[in-house]
């Protein structure tokens, strides 16, 4: 017990001597000196210490090579703290601040996945997806020999395919809550805007299905044209996929259409 308590009680006076270097190393007007400690802490992974003394340093450095090492590591000190944000701040104004560092190029990037780690969940706005897609494709372009592009590429993928679904799902609402007529036009929206997309054909299956319960709904004079409009969609899609699953389904729908029409000549 003895050796024990004399254990914790060395442990409390390495924290407390480490705290009091701290705050004297923020408080001191010796920079050589706040430098030497922002630097110790920055190796020893203590960010949120080397965040506080690199933003002091550069605020005294704020050009030569300690102000560029210090806003350097300003970025890597918010980004190891998570707080993207912040790392984006410094990231994305590195490389306009010292556009000829050998940082500047794995600053851009950094930058650009700040934004990445800042996308939200499908389910929420996808406003900062694009963001995030702008700064990847901004990277790309300027630096198109990086080694670092397919990194960028895969990145651009997933989060293109995270905006695709949520264009899907924000159509299948129209779908669920059976607004066939939005539901179309949804789905239609979501083709033209993803014309190469593994859901294209779901979805227009979807638009014809929601065509037919609109235009089996639909006023007496809206019915011929309706009609007519599922016919051409269920043409269409046996066109492009003539083995699809859903074969059965968009041929009834294009017999019940038909039969419609024969019906119903339009004057």
């Amino acid at each position: 017990m003895r050796i024990k308590f004399h254990s914790t009680i060395y442990v409390i006076l390495i924290f407390l001597s480490a705290c009091s270097g701290f705050n004297e190393a923020l408080k001191t007007d010796d920079f050589e000196a706040k430098r030497a400690y922002a630097n110790s802490s920055f190796e020893n992974q203590l960010w949120d210490r080397s965040a506080a003394l690199y933003e002091q340093i550069y605020q005294r450095y704020s050009q030569g090579p300690i102000g560029e090492e210090a806003y350097y590591r300003l970025g890597i000190s918010h980004y190891e703290m998570k707080d993207y944000y912040m790392a984006g701040y410094y990231f994305q104004n590195f490389s306009t601040r010292f556009f000829y560092s050998n940082f500047a190029e794995e600053t851009k990037f950094l930058a650009a996945l700040c934004a990445v780690k800042n996308v939200p969940k499908k389910s929420l706005d996808q406003a900062e997806t694009y963001q995030a897609l702008q700064s990847l494709q901004e990277f790309v372009n300027q630096y198109p020999n990086s080694a670092l592009i397919d990194s960028s590429n895969n990145v651009m993928d997933r989060l293109n395919i995270q905006i695709e679904n949520k264009a899907f799902d924000n159509a299948y609402i129209y779908y669920h809550t059976e607004n066939y007529r939005a539901a179309a036009a949804a789905m239609d929206a979501f083709v033209a805007d993803f014309p190469r997309s593994k859901r294209k054909e779901e979805a227009m299956y979807l638009a014809i299905n929601s065509s037919y319960f609109l235009a089996l709904n639909s006023i007496e004079n809206k019915k011929i044209e309706r009609f007519e409009n599922l016919f051409e969609r269920c043409t269409k899609f046996a066109e492009l996929f003539p083995e699809t699953k859903y074969f059965v389904e968009v041929l009834d729908f294009k017999q019940k259409a038909e039969k419609f029409i024969s019906e119903n000549p339009n004057d």
